[in-house]
């Protein structure tokens, strides 16, 4: 175990080449920029491939194009650059090519507020691209986690085949905190499978032994197969309408049926609470605070946070709501993620949003005064 002073967005760099990251392709844009800088330096050192490229929509496309050939790859952005991969994050998602596509937001729409912290892209990362879909998407709330979360948005991207998506915010991409970093002992690596057949035998879209997620055979190693944005067969030719509502059932399927797997979340405090606070990134770090206070003063107060957005962890939710006489969803946005809490709890408890959009945090003080108010209503 090595201790290590560093910044959040240094771990995601740091734990993506211990998760197997040989290739990155991306554009500078803050609050995402040490992301590139980093790893431009530290890949060529692992023999890996470093390349700036000449906007988001081709950094997205190159990482898609690596990660055909066999390479684990990542690109990062932020707010305007993840509008600008939607389309190829959706190219990905059909194609089902496992890549990282990182955003550490800010405040938006468009330029937005380049510097300062926002939670603003939680609706987008689910549904920016369009079309039906499932995605995964992780927010951690630490540097250490951060680390860890990295390492396991490329497990799950090559276990399941489908790009992950890892959000921070400014805050924690920019903070510096003392982490442990684990040996390698201790971290599991996840590869994707790789054909057993025959080069002649093998479709690249083909599941068998009721397994959602098909073989994938790299580019350039003998096994020919075609990859398109238009609905395809087993083959991955295009394929008419006929095969539209089996491939992409399967491609929601894969993703939603291994929910139980693909979902993390922390509790704290929640043993014998009768209000819970939803949170998740930098606003977690204020809502632990406040319930630290809140505990000082009698009030039964937790917290529930997703580390695994999306999926959104609804047996959690649900068993939470049938706990409490209130849930509050904190988050820096005008109640993004309030929706879906709303949509999984609303019918069994009373659920509230406490946002807000100026690129300040939200403060322990102000997560407090919203809880004292509810409570003396």
């Amino acid at each position: 175990m090595t201790i290590k002073l560093m910044q959040g967005n240094e771990a995601c760099v740091e734990g993506a080449l211990r998760a197997g990251m040989r290739f990155y392709a991306g554009y500078p844009i803050t609050p995402s920029t040490e992301i590139a800088e980093i790893a431009s330096v530290e890949l060529p050192k692992y023999g890996g491939k470093f390349i700036q490229m000449e906007d988001e929509i081709s950094g997205m496309a190159a990482a898609i194009g690596a990660s055909l050939t066999g390479i684990k790859s990542m690109t990062a952005t932020s707010g305007p650059g993840f509008s600008l991969k939607q389309e190829n994050l959706g190219f990905a998602i059909i194609g089902e090519i496992p890549c990282v596509v990182v955003n550490v937001q800010r405040g938006g729409p468009s330029t937005g507020l380049p510097t300062a912290p926002s939670q603003g892209d939680i609706m987008q990362a689910r549904w920016g691209t369009h079309g039906d879909h499932s995605i995964i998407a992780l927010y951690p709330n630490s540097v250490r986690e951060i680390y860890d979360t990295t390492i396991r948005a490329f497990n799950l991207a090559e276990k399941y085949r489908t790009p992950v998506i890892l959000l921070l915010d400014e805050i924690i991409g920019h903070m510096r905190e003392k982490i442990e970093i684990p040996d390698d002992s201790e971290i599991e690596i996840i590869n994707r499978k790789k054909p057993t057949c025959s080069p002649k035998e093998y479709k690249a879209y083909k599941v068998k032994d009721g397994d959602m997620v098909p073989e994938m055979a790299p580019f350039g190693s003998g096994y020919r197969f075609h990859v398109t944005g238009l609905v395809h067969g087993e083959t991955g030719f295009p394929a008419g309408s006929d095969k539209s509502e089996s491939l992409l059932n399967r491609l929601i399927r894969k993703i939603e049926d291994n929910v139980d797997d693909i979902c993390t979340y922390d509790e704290y405090m929640l043993e014998d609470a009768d209000t819970a606070i939803v949170s998740f990134g930098c606003t977690s770090r204020s809502a632990i605070a406040a319930i630290k206070n809140l505990r000082k003063e009698g009030y039964k107060i937790g917290m529930f946070r997703p580390i695994t957005i999306w999926p959104s962890p609804e047996k959690k939710l649900i068993e939470l709501s049938k706990k409490v006489n209130r849930i509050v969803v904190v988050e820096m946005n005008a109640g993004q993620y309030f929706l879906e809490v709303d949509r999984i709890a609303g019918k069994n408890t009373q659920v509230e949003k406490y946002g807000r959009l100026n690129g300040e945090i939200i403060t322990p003080d102000e997560i407090i005064s919203v809880i004292k108010e509810g409570h003396n209503a």
